[in-house]
């Protein structure tokens, strides 16, 4: 291999880069923006794998990150290659120790693709066992290659936290805010690693890094595809910064994995890309009339302008598109669902459910799923007695059947809720020890909760029988796959806790692969206390995610467009739950939240006005209308931060531009002031033809060449608007 090999894989070059001791790094950059031939930096080349063996010494900063251990600078090139099949190219790279160690890296791309799936595998080839501590699936060096120096003040950080009902906050820091400056001698290593650890992978962080050249509007970002613990690591020494992210390591995921002569393992595969993202990418150039300074003033005016961030985020959420077009075929247009949770309360019953069928029929509806409680005792709620899956025979007491059936004559396909991995207190399954996941020798156990022991082949004959027979027996075409607590650090049965939880997840993931080939056409919702499962491992798996938790709160709209930068929307179900005492304006709000992914309806239907109904009804036709707007497109934030999500004030525009040549926008207004006329100028794929409008009340929206202005006219108001 050439000191330099590159490849280009569309708009983006994968170029590699060789030192003088055999070891290679790579760096992403887009194909639009060639590198500069001489740059002054003072940097070393970080390697394409990071890996830690046990035994091998660590880098200077135990405790801080385990990369650029002895076991990573021990890895050389052997060789590279590049295969192509039909559409299909991957660059795979082969390291050896002169130990007998083995790490392969592949980069793979398809036509059409705007990312780089990556992975890596580290593979044993001694006569002894060995053990990892750490495993990397991506490495970037060399950002940014374009700044020269330490980059200072020139890079920012983001990533995206979550709190249970508070998901996706966007976090902006620069590389000063996070402590990354070199140091005057620069050869001291810093570093932020980051991550999960648990069984919940979205928690207080998503598996989400973008790095942004603000100078020269580069975006590096990168997704990863695990269920389980995972970190990311921002590293530098010197004038290179450098990202990578994989496993939850030793030190932070308490992760050690056992490799015996032969033996193989394989990292998570991560979902990178690069884009150079100028203004005039998302603007277009100014109009003759329009100054440089006034388009960008009507730019910035939406602080911090991040356009460029959406963009990067499109070309990631964009890998989970094939798995989504490959789904059921009832769910490529977007049905609408009904879930009685927010009307029962985790107490449904025949009577109730046949109640609210009247109420819906005929509404526009596609899905009715029942939620917890349909397996309860008479002694107990949903909560703790969740886990043996008998019907009741109280609330059901001529059995699950009677109530598909009249779903299924009210025109609707039935869905049922389970928790599969987990048992609550007052259940039978809570005392089965001897299948239940141990720490330590002694069952894990929460508040109230334990954990199937998802590789154990009775849990597994178990849960076919329950879980799947009952889908099966009813005709179940929908399932609700709820998770309500996280198994933390991880469990017994491995070589550590990190790998006990690995290997549990991995058999889960298993699971509903067997679900969806015994009950062909299955559609699954993935839920976790809201959103705390929104990784693309367990949404390609799946058709649809619940959002959030925060099912009728004010900040539903502001979680819900979070969610843009992380998951496709065509896979975010977001709740309306409408009350009987709520005002039109009120109904508007909630339904409108919708707009912003899957529309799914809750509360005290059976009571509503005809009046309310107008509203609810007029909703759920918009809602079709930008469909397809909503399942392919970008989106774009055009409106301040909100300081508070728990009490917003000020007002939110998101615009999504559709593949269709359609566009919408929608704009909600919250507690404090906002201005008395709202305007988006609208990016340049954006069209500028007012097609339909919806709110409470006829809106006050009208186009000035690409500018949509909107009076909203109160607080806690919401308009949507359709563009073509």
């Amino acid at each position: 291999m050439e000191r330099v090999k590159e490849y280009r894989f569309g708009d983006m070059v994968l170029r590699y880069e060789r030192d003088e001791e055999d070891r290679v790094g790579l760096v992403l950059y887009p194909a639009s923006l060639s590198l500069p031939d001489q740059l002054q930096k003072q940097a070393a080349m970080d390697p394409l794998v990071q890996v830690k063996l046990v035994g091998d010494p660590y880098c200077a900063q135990g405790g801080n990150t385990m990369r650029q251990s002895r076991s990573t600078l021990a890895l050389r090139l052997v060789e590279q290659t590049l295969k192509q099949d039909g559409a299909r190219q991957c660059v795979r790279t082969v390291l050896a120790d002169a130990r007998g160690y083995e790490a392969v890296h592949t980069a793979s791309w398809e036509e059409g693709d705007r990312f780089v799936r990556m992975r890596t595998s580290y593979e044993n080839k001694s006569s002894e066992a060995i053990r990892l501590e750490l495993l990397s699936s991506f490495s970037l060096t060399g950002l940014s290659p374009y700044l020269p120096g330490d980059c200072s003040g020139d890079v920012m950080v983001h990533r995206l936290q979550s709190r249970w009902s508070q998901e996706g906050r966007l976090l902006s820091q620069t590389l000063e805010d996070l402590q990354l400056e070199t140091s005057w001698t620069k050869g001291s290593v810093r570093c932020e690693r980051f991550g999960q650890v648990g069984s919940m992978p979205v928690n207080r962080y998503f598996p989400f890094l973008a790095v942004e050249d603000t100078k020269n509007h580069v975006f590096w970002g990168a997704q990863l595809k695990h269920p389980a613990s995972w970190q990311m690591e921002i590293y530098r020494c010197d004038d290179n910064i450098a990202i990578s992210g994989g496993l939850a390591d030793r030190e932070f995921g308490h992760w050690m994995k056992e490799l015996a002569p032969g033996e193989r393992l394989t990292a998570p595969e991560a979902i990178v890309t690069v884009a150079y993202l100028p203004p005039e990418a998302t603007w277009g150039a100014a109009q003759e009339d329009e100054s440089a300074d006034q388009m960008s003033a009507m730019i910035t005016g939406y602080e911090p302008d991040l356009t460029g961030l959406d963009l990067l985020c499109g070309r990631l959420t964009q890998a989970g598109e094939r798995a989504v077009d490959a789904g059921p075929a009832s769910e490529q247009g977007l049905p609408i669902i009904f879930n009685e949770y927010c009307t029962t309360w985790g107490c449904p019953s025949h009577e109730n459910i046949a109640g609210i069928l009247d109420a819906v029929r005929g509404k526009g509806l596609d899905y009715f799923v029942i939620d917890c409680g349909w397996y309860k005792t008479d002694d107990a709620d949903w909560w703790n007695s969740m886990g043996d899956y008998i019907p009741s025979k109280t609330l059901f007491p001529d059995g699950l059947d009677k109530t598909v059936k009249a779903i299924n004559d009210a025109g609707l396909k039935a869905g049922i809720w389970f928790e599969i991995e987990n048992v609550g207190y007052g259940s039978d399954a809570f005392h089965q020890t001897e299948h239940l996941l141990k720490r330590d020798g002694m069952a894990l156990t929460t508040n109230g909760r334990r954990f199937w022991d998802m590789r154990d082949p009775w849990v597994q004959a178990h849960l076919r029988e329950r879980v799947i027979g009952t889908l099966q027996k009813y005709g179940f075409e929908y399932m609700k796959i709820d998770y309500n607590d996280t198994i933390g650090i991880g469990c017994d049965g491995a070589e550590s806790l990190g790998e006990g939880l690995r290997l549990n997840m991995e058999a889960t993931m298993a699971f509903l692969e067997e679900v969806k080939r015994e009950v062909p056409g299955i559609v699954l919702e993935n839920c976790a206390s809201g959103g705390h499962r929104l990784e693309p491992g367990l949404m390609g798996a799946t058709s649809m995610a619940s959002f959030s938790d925060a099912h009728e709160c004010a900040e539903v709209p502001i979680i819900a467009a979070n969610l843009h930068r992380a998951i496709l929307p065509r896979q975010s179900q977001i709740w309306a739950v409408i009350r009987e005492t709520d005002c039109l304006k009120r109904i508007a709000y909630s339904v409108a939240n919708t707009f912003l992914g899957r529309m799914c309806l809750s509360g005290d239907v059976t009571n509503l006005s005809e009046e309310q109904w107008e509203v609810i009804e007029r909703g759920i036709a918009f809602y079709r209308e930008i469909a397809p707007i909503i399942k392919k497109g970008q989106t774009y934030h055009l409106s301040p931060a909100i300081a508070r999500m728990r009490h917003p004030e000020g007002w939110q525009g998101i615009v999504r531009a559709g593949e269709n040549g359609e566009a919408y926008a929608l704009i909600h207004t919250f507690g404090g002031s906002f201005p008395e006329t709202i305007g988006l100028k609208l990016p340049a794929d954006v069209p500028t033809k007012i097609l339909s409008a919806y709110s409470d009340v006829e809106p006050d929206v009208w186009m000035e060449r690409d500018v949509l202005y909107c009076r909203p006219g109160d607080n806690w108001k919401a308009v949507a608007v359709h563009l073509g």
